[in-house]
């Protein structure tokens, strides 16, 4: 990989250093990418690069957690959509995740090797994005139940239920258990059944 010029502040170094780290890490894999490298990806020094990081785990904390940012971002695009109902959020998050961790999974395969890093050493940052994510879907069921699509009495905890209900959906290692059609219809039966629990007795059809 071609050397790229060092930037001159503090913050802008750091950014440099995670791209350079993150583009070797989706190519060679966290294992197999070492501190020399991404020092000589930035035309750096190792050792200047220790004044930013203290190791190449604590490399991979920061990429990884660049990347639960993106999909936080994702879903946070999707929940604050105007126009949407909260049915047709709820539908979309999913399917928009799904859509994400699919491509990552099969565009960038060792990339797993962070997300297993991350869940073995770093597990509050899995639980932060959890919470950030079942809160986004908290708005989506609070929106569901002012505009009365929704009938949810606890909606912290029922955002949380929806969460692990989707899991499949965003975690990398089912994306190579089925093929992507088989993952969309899925997704979309299962966000159908949520959908059908969360509208409550009201909406029930008539026998």
């Amino acid at each position: 990989m071609q050397p790229k010029p060092v930037e001159t502040t503090s913050d802008s170094v750091r950014v440099g250093i995670l791209d350079a780290a993150e583009a070797r890490f989706r190519i060679y894999g966290l294992n197999k990418t070492t501190m020399a490298e991404i020092a000589h990806d930035m035309d750096m020094s190792a050792s200047n690069l220790y004044r930013y990081f203290k190791n190449k785990q604590d490399i991979a904390a920061a990429c990884a957690c660049r990347c639960i940012d993106t999909q936080t971002d994702l879903l946070r695009g999707v929940v604050r959509t105007p126009g949407l109902s909260a049915a047709e959020k709820l539908e979309r998050c999913a399917l928009e995740m799904l859509r994400y961790t699919w491509e990552t999974a099969h565009d960038q395969p060792r990339i797993n090797e962070l997300v297993n890093h991350v869940i073995l050493e770093h597990r509050d940052m899995v639980h932060h994005k959890v919470q950030e994510s079942c809160s986004l879907l908290a708005e989506v069921l609070a929106q569901g139940n002012e505009s009365g699509e929704f009938e949810v009495a606890d909606v912290v905890k029922t955002a949380e239920t929806v969460h692990a209900a989707l899991k499949m959906f965003h975690v990398p290692i089912f994306m190579s258990l089925y093929a992507h059609e088989v993952l969309m219809l899925r997704a979309r039966d299962v966000v159908a059944l949520l959908i059908s629990g969360l509208r409550g007795r009201d909406h029930e059809p008539s026998q």
